[in-house]
């Protein structure tokens, strides 16, 4: 019981990280590079930044560690999408955040309200479907309601967002969205091997129920 359960632990931390960090992470801040403020240069402040990225992974972890160490129920899923739902919020209003422009910033309140209840609900759909239906069709259908889920999220975010314009110049510090783009690469390709080496030195429950009972057959009556 004590290996399985770190076996499944190591694959919920390599499913945060893959999930927060590439797949809503990434996806928010190559949407954020496409974003252009007329008039005005766009810089980002690195530790906020960074922060919005530690908080996608850590707490989409939690999210996912609540529904899947132990036996699912309804209240798990209700709070891990809770969670993993607010972690998309937060990751995508601190990344905004980080944004240096020539111009202030303010949001819709309704909107924003809006995106945040598309993430939790598609979070946690997608958490229902992904831990407790199982079967290729239900990963899949989860894969797609958590992408929905993220850009729903983002671009009612972005619909939210009210920009004024400065009059005059403003010195914008942090660095260029160009500046991220060699460290969001190399993190996509080393979670994508190392998910690809870990599914295929994992073995599937016919395995290990196939290795199961070779073992019973071979033991001494």
């Amino acid at each position: 019981m004590a290996t399985d359960n770190r076996k499944r632990a190591g694959l919920l931390v390599l499913a945060a990280w893959a999930i927060g960090g590439t797949g809503i992470w990434v996806m928010h801040f190559m949407a954020m590079i496409g974003f252009s403020v007329s008039g005005s240069e766009v810089r980002y402040d690195v530790p906020l930044t960074v922060l919005s990225f530690v908080i996608a992974v850590v707490m989409v972890g939690v999210g996912l560690f609540i529904v899947g160490m132990g036996k699912p129920n309804a209240l798990k899923v209700l709070s891990g999408g809770l969670v993993a739902g607010l972690s998309v919020a937060a990751m995508h209003y601190i990344g905004m955040a980080a944004m240096e422009i020539d111009g202030k910033i303010g949001y819709d309140r309704n909107l924003v309200l809006g995106s945040v209840a598309i993430a939790v609900v598609a979070a946690t759909v997608a958490l229902w479907f992904t831990l407790v239906i199982r079967g290729l069709g239900a990963t899949i259908l989860a894969a797609a309601v958590m992408g929905v889920a993220v850009c729903g999220m983002h671009y009612t975010g972005m619909a939210a967002m009210r920009l004024e314009s400065s009059t005059g110049f403003t010195a914008l510090h942090g660095v260029s969205v160009n500046w991220f783009l060699a460290p969001m690469v190399l993190f996509v390709l080393v979670v994508f091997f190392a998910m690809m080496n870990l599914t295929m030195a994992v073995p599937t429950a016919e395995e290990e129920r196939g290795y199961a009972s070779r073992q019973m057959g071979n033991s001494p009556a």
